[in-house]
C-alpha cells in the first residue's frame, strides 16, 4: 500500500482517464442500467443460489463438512472452494443442478465463499475466465516469441501494465462486464500475469452504496455484495488517492 502511495501523482493523468469513464458509467446507474445481468437474470440466478445455499447448509450441518471440491493453496480466493454440484445431487440435498452451472451446460462454476465463518454461495463467470485464459496465452506466445519480453504499454498502476494490443495480437478480444455490461481492458503485471481491471465497477458500485471506503480494505467486497457473481481474475484493490487502485503482487 506505501508503495502505492508514493507513486500516486505519477498515475494522476490515468486516474483522470479513469475518472471520466466512470462519470459515464455513474450517470448511467442512476438511470438504472447498472448491473444488467442481476436485473435480467433476476429472480432465475437468485432462485438458483438460494437453492444451492439452502443444499450447502443442510449438507455441512449434517456432514460436518462443505461439499467442495479439493483446491490448491494457490488458488485464487475467486476461483478455490467450487461447490460439487453433483455430489450435493446424489446425496439427495439438492434436487437439480442449475441450469446455470457448467455441469448442465451453463456459464457458471457455484462456489463458496467465508468457508471457515459463513459459508456463502456465489457464482464464478466462466466467458470472464475463458477471456482472461485467451488473452493470457497470446501474451505467453508473445513472451516466448521474444526472449522473454512483453507486450507492454504504459504503466498504469504502480507495478502493473497495459496491454499493447497490436503487440500481442489481442485487438478482437474484449470483455462485457458482468456487473455493468460495460467494456472492461486487461492489465498484466511485470512477469505478463494477466488480470480484469475491475477498477471502474468498484467505484460505481462505491457510488451506488454510498460507502465510505476504508484503508487496507479490499475493494472487492463492494462487488461481492451487489452481485451474485465474484469478480473473477482481479488483484486485491485498495483506496488511493480517491480511486481505487490494484495490489500488484510483486511489489
Amino acid at each position: 500500500m506505501e508503495s502505492c502511495i508514493r507513486r500516486d501523482k505519477k498515475y494522476r493523468s490515468n486516474i483522470r482517464g479513469v475518472l471520466w469513464a466512470v462519470s459515464i458509467l455513474w450517470v448511467c446507474s442512476l438511470a438504472g442500467c447498472m448491473y444488467p445481468e442481476k436485473e435480467k437474470a433476476g429472480s432465475s440466478y437468485r432462485g438458483s443460489v438460494m437453492r444451492v445455499q439452502a443444499a450447502v447448509n443442510d449438507y455441512q450441518q449434517k456432514e460436518g463438512l462443505l461439499p467442495i471440491l479439493n483446491a490448491d493453496e494457490a488458488t485464487p480466493r475467486y476461483e478455490k472452494f467450487l461447490i460439487d454440484l453433483e455430489k450435493l445431487q446424489q446425496t439427495g440435498y439438492l434436487d437439480e443442478i442449475p441450469a446455470a452451472a457448467f455441469e448442465k451446460g451453463g456459464s457458471a462454476y457455484f462456489l463458496i465463499l467465508n468457508e471457515e465463518s459463513d459459508p456463502e454461495v456465489k457464482m464464478m463467470d466462466l466467458v470472464t475466465v475463458q477471456k482472461v485464459n485467451d488473452v493470457q496465452r497470446l501474451i505467453n506466445r508473445y513472451k516466448s516469441a521474444h526472449g522473454g519480453s512483453l507486450p507492454a504499454g504504459e504503466e498504469i498502476y504502480p507495478g502493473l501494465f497495459a496491454i499493447d494490443a497490436r503487440q500481442a495480437g489481442t485487438d478482437l478480444i474484449t470483455l462485457s462486464s458482468i456487473y455493468s455490461g460495460q467494456l472492461l481492458p486487461f492489465f498484466m503485471d511485470k512477469n505478463g500475469t494477466v488480470y480484469v481491471d475491475y477498477g471502474v465497477d468498484i467505484l460505481s458500485a462505491i457510488h451506488q452504496n454510498s460507502a465510505s471506503p476504508k484503508d487496507h480494505t479490499d475493494l472487492r467486497l463492494q462487488l461481492e455484495q451487489a452481485s451474485y457473481y465474484v469478480p473473477v481474475k482481479s488483484l486485491p484493490y485498495f483506496w488511493v488517492g480517491g480511486q481505487p487502485v490494484p495490489q500488484s503482487p510483486l511489489l
